[in-house]
C-alpha cells in the first residue's frame, strides 16, 4: 500500500520538476510503471531473502494447515484435502521463479489500479492566457 503513495507522489514529483509541468497521460503512466517495477524488485529481493533465510517457511505453514484442519475436528475428507493443498503449496512455493510469481501478482494490480488513477488525476490544467 505504501508502494502505491509512491507511485502518486513520484508521478507528481517528476511532473513538477518538468519545465511547464506538463505531461501526456503516457508519460505520467510510464513513470508510474517504472515507480512501480522498482518497488515490486524489493519485493524480489524480499523472496531472495525467504529463500536465503527462511528455508523451512514453507514445511512449517503446511503442516500448521494441516494441523488447524484436524484441531477444528473436520471431517476426514476435509482433512485429506488440506493435506493435499497443503503439499501443493509446498511444492509450488519451493520453485522460486513460481514465487516470485505469485508475489508480483499480489502486488502489480493495485499497483496498476493507483497507476491509472494517479495518472488520471495528475493532470496539469491549461494556465488561463492573458488577451
Amino acid at each position: 500500500m505504501i508502494s502505491a503513495l509512491l507511485v502518486f507522489f513520484g508521478i507528481r514529483s517528476y511532473r513538477e520538476n518538468l519545465p511547464g509541468g506538463r505531461l501526456t497521460f503516457g508519460r505520467r503512466f510510464a513513470v508510474g510503471i517504472l515507480i512501480t517495477l522498482v518497488s515490486n524488485f524489493c519485493v524480489a529481493a524480499r523472496e531472495v531473502a525467504y529463500f536465503k533465510f527462511m528455508p523451512g517457511f514453507a514445511d512449517k505453514y503446511a503442516a500448521a494447515m494441516v494441523e488447524r484442519a484436524k484441531a477444528s475436528g473436520e471431517r476426514e475428507e476435509k482433512i485429506e484435502r488440506a493435506t493435499r493443498q497443503a503439499q501443493q503449496f509446498k511444492e509450488m512455493y519451493r520453485k522460486p521463479v513460481v514465487n516470485v510469481a505469485l508475489t508480483f501478482a499480489e502486488v502489480f494490480p493495485i499497483g496498476l489500479a493507483v497507476k491509472l488513477v494517479s495518472a488520471a488525476i495528475l493532470r496539469k490544467k491549461q494556465a488561463a492566457q492573458a488577451p
